[in-house]
């Protein structure tokens, strides 16, 4: 099926998650693509053999559709994300998993079954899965798509099953309170034919590649999403026990000196606080902690359960804030959480460490055979992670 055959489509923002999901599959469903960033970056790399500007004002070229990034929205004319991703979920039988904390896990969980099932499907994840190639595939079975509530885009996608990994207020630039955002979720899966809520499910009892409580709970809600979709639960699971994770997820990049070195996209407290528990699991040492807020806005709001969630690692350094989409707020900055840090445990090892890199010289130092050093944070912290392990050696 080519359902875009004859289309040219420019994707502005192209180089993000989720436009760069999106041209793949475009491209594999007959489009001309391209696009424009201000920076190249890893999702680019399956897009090369088609027309990508990289520069740093948005460029559009006469003759395209455009699509737009929300990065980006009110500073180029086209058709928004959402309304793209909403034509893309009603020409196939789709999946869409929403949530606050672990949906591109989830997402990745479901893709993979399926794939590994000889089952072909579509699929458009906020993350990179390795053993998939990638964050987007064109098959030609299930589309498995990660939904995103930060700009509402939900909303207009119409799956024909829909996965609810939990309910947080996580964007505040958006949301007035906890209660908008349920009443979001409410609002759209009253369109939804059928729909798996997480919390309403034990965790799994089978061994998974993957630690933690968490991710029990990330595929309970992926095997009912699987049975719903027609696969049976006893082929299901053991290619489910098969899944390692997505990138920067919990991901182990190296080890150096006998310290683990670990990088994850966890951005919210809870987030926080699930990877923490499953790092401590993970080896006999301490647990390092760089950390890097993401959004002005959410550490303003969160700050106190930034310093709550950190405080249970052994030492962290935390980083300036990186302020992706926001612009600057004068009196937020990564302090913020070294304050509140220090006032939730009175005397642990906490550094102000602006720069990422210099936070990871500072934690190799401290570190020891048996430790595990994690960097944590949505921006681009896992840049820091080839220096801790160098200083490590």
């Amino acid at each position: 099926m080519r359902p875009f055959e004859g289309r040219r489509i420019w994707f502005v923002g192209i180089g993000g998650a989720g436009l760069s999901a999106y041209a793949t599959i475009a491209a594999a469903w007959g489009a001309e693509v391209g696009g424009w960033d201000r920076v190249q970056t890893p999702y680019l790399e399956p897009l090369l053999a088609h027309e990508i500007v990289i520069e740093p004002d948005p460029f559009v070229p006469e003759g395209w559709e455009v699509v737009v990034s929300t990065a980006y929205a009110g500073r180029v004319q086209g058709t928004s994300r959402a309304e793209f991703l909403a034509e893309l979920v009603s020409l196939r039988d789709s999946i869409v998993v929403a949530g606050a904390h672990g949906k591109t896990t989830t997402c990745g969980m479901i893709a993979f079954v399926l794939d590994r099932l000889g089952r072909d499907p579509a699929f458009a994840i906020g993350g990179a899965i390795p053993q998939l190639g990638g964050n987007a595939g064109a098959g030609e079975g299930w589309f498995v798509v990660e939904g995103d509530e930060s700009d509402r885009t939900i909303a207009s996608l119409r799956p024909k099953i829909a996965v609810v990994v939990n309910i947080d207020l996580d964007h505040h630039a958006e949301f007035a309170s906890l209660e908008e955002v349920r009443r979001l979720f409410d609002e759209w899966l009253a369109q939804v034919p059928q729909v798996v809520h997480a919390n309403e499910l034990e965790p799994v009892d089978f061994e998974l590649a993957l630690v933690g409580e968490h991710n029990r709970i990330n595929a309970a809600a992926a095997l009912a999403a699987l049975e719903l979709a027609g696969v049976p639960r006893d082929e299901a699971v053991p290619a489910l026990a098969e899944f390692s994770g997505a990138g920067r997820r919990f991901e182990l990049r190296g080890e150096a000196g006998g310290v683990l070195v670990y990088d994850d996209y966890a951005h919210h407290p809870a987030e926080i606080s699930a990877t923490l528990s499953a790092a401590r699991d993970l080896a006999p040492g301490r647990v390092l902690v760089l950390f890097q807020p993401h959004l002005y806005s959410r550490t303003l709001h969160l700050v106190h359960e930034f310093g709550r969630a950190l405080a249970a690692a052994d030492a962290v350094a935390v980083a300036d804030v990186y302020g992706a989409r926001e612009q600057p707020l004068d009196v937020v900055t990564g302090k913020l959480v070294v304050d509140a840090l220090s006032e939730a445990r009175p005397g642990m090892r906490v550094g102000w460490m602006p720069e990422a890199a210099v936070g990871a010289r500072w934690l190799a130092r401290l570190a020891r055979p048996g430790d595990v050093v994690l960097t944590v944070g949505a921006g681009n912290v896992d840049a820091a992670v080839p220096v801790l392990l160098e200083e490590l050696a």
